[in-house]
């Protein structure tokens, strides 16, 4: 979905709201008009169709876009981390809002920067670009250049968004309830307050200039990754100032042959498992938007840490055992380990736990390879039939435990990533370095 021009972001709780009730109120008349047409025509339509007409699908999708926040950021995650559990409609409804939201107007950005730099913030920089290089969910990105010469990225939070976070994700989830996509508990209300307090950790652009800080120092002795450097000085709870680092979009790796395009996704899967193993913290956000690829290091540039959680150890060390146990296709060593993360901890029958373990053991099939075709694969359409047949046949519908639904976005968007490159990976070798217990 492309934006031409800019629009202004609504701040105040009241008119966000409002917003989202007219969006809502649109939806309904549009799914009437769409009735009557059928019915003229002599057809009977379901609910499903009357919704995910065109015009509906355009009218959330924009008005996410131009709400931001938690608004549009609660409409990509559900697109990515719980599209293989809900209908393919809202999947795809839900999917529109991955390319990025409209810019904010110039007196806006400036209001934004003077409130973190003071009213003589242009003083800072002997250059800035009021244009966007990027706008995302939370923020949108400018390029300047500081008083020192060098190239910074500034990230630049809309206004209202971190306090409109509650708010806007119940009126999201309120939406999807009533358009009747989103069948009765698939989301928790413990995955509600998580997605919450994810959320207002994403918008602490401090918190999240301390995680750039520990991934830059944890991955200086790695040639591989390149992270910017963050400039305290600069920022503020709404304002991240980093190195401008070049590169070109990750999924242009597709252009490179198939040595390069292996040896750097090799580099992200080890990644995850440093990051869960060593680390003890994971950049859970899969966007591709993350990462970067610059052709004249052949580095892979990681840019946003917003996601970033922390894994306690016995979470850990069961995700040892999980994998240990999913190498070796041990049911009994799954099931234990499982339940050690927090899966069925709800009464659930005999063929709801078979599901579930049926489910992991797909998800492992790549790990458990000498030589994974990702190209060649249907494995994403086979998790997304089982995750299908899980939530509708068998009817369970707890919610996985939140780190280890994170984790899982994190690792589905990486096969994601693989099959867009077509790679072929060893990934056995590269994740059963990390199942040594010393």
């Amino acid at each position: 979905m492309k934006h031409n021009s800019s629009r202004p972001v609504p701040a105040g709780r009241f008119s966000r709201m409002a917003h989202l009730g007219g969006l809502a109120t649109r939806i309904a008349s549009g799914m009437v008009a769409e009735g009557v047409r059928q019915v003229a025509s002599g057809k009977r339509p379901a609910a499903r169709e009357l919704l995910m007409t065109p015009g509906n699908v355009r009218r959330v999708a924009e008005k996410l876009a131009h709400l931001r926040g938690a608004a549009m950021k609660m409409g990509q995650l559900l697109s990515m981390d719980a599209g293989d559990l809900m209908p393919p409609e809202l999947a795809e409804l839900l999917a529109v809002l991955r390319a990025g939201a409209t810019p904010m107007p110039m007196l806006q950005l400036a209001g934004v920067l003077e409130a973190s730099l003071g009213e003589d913030w242009q003083q800072n920089f002997q250059q800035f670009g009021f244009t966007p290089i990027a706008a995302a969910s939370i923020g949108q990105v400018h390029r300047a250049v500081d008083q020192q010469g060098r190239e910074l990225a500034l990230k630049i939070q809309y206004p209202g968004v971190a306090q409109s976070i509650d708010a806007d994700v119940d009126n999201v989830i309120t939406l999807l309830k009533l358009s009747r996509l989103l069948p009765e508990g698939v989301i928790a209300d413990t995955l509600v307050e998580e997605a919450k307090q994810q959320l207002h950790a994403e918008a602490d652009y401090q918190l999240e200039a301390a995680h750039l800080q520990m991934y830059r120092k944890a991955l200086a002795d790695d040639p591989g990754f390149r992270v910017p450097e963050c400039y305290p000085q600069l920022s503020s709870r709404t304002l991240l100032a980093m190195s401008y680092e070049s590169g070109v979009p990750i999924d242009s790796l597709q252009h490179q042959p198939l040595q390069e395009r292996n040896r750097c996704a090799a580099l992200l899967l080890s990644l995850l498992f440093r990051e869960l193993f060593e680390f003890g913290w994971v950049q859970t956000d899969p966007n591709f938007a993350n990462f970067l690829y610059d052709p004249e290091t052949a580095q892979l540039v990681l840019l946003d840490f917003g996601a970033t959680r922390a894994y306690r150890p016995e979470l850990v060390e069961a995700y040892r055992s999980l994998f240990m146990a999913g190498l070796q296709q041990d049911q009994a060593g799954l099931l234990q380990a499982a339940t050690r993360i927090g899966y069925f901890h709800q009464q659930i029958t005999p063929s709801q736990q078979a599901a579930v373990l049926h489910l992991f053991e797909l998800a492992m099939e790549p790990l458990r390879s000498d030589h994974y075709d990702f190209g060649a694969t249907d494995l994403a359409r086979r998790l997304r039939d089982q995750g299908m047949a899980l939530s509708m046949q068998e009817g369970y519908w707890h919610s996985p435990p939140v780190d280890a639904l994170f984790l899982h976005r994190k690792l589905a968007g990486l096969y994601l990533l693989f099959a867009r490159l077509k790679v072929s990976l060893a990934c056995r070798d590269i994740l059963e370095p990390w199942l040594k217990t010393s």
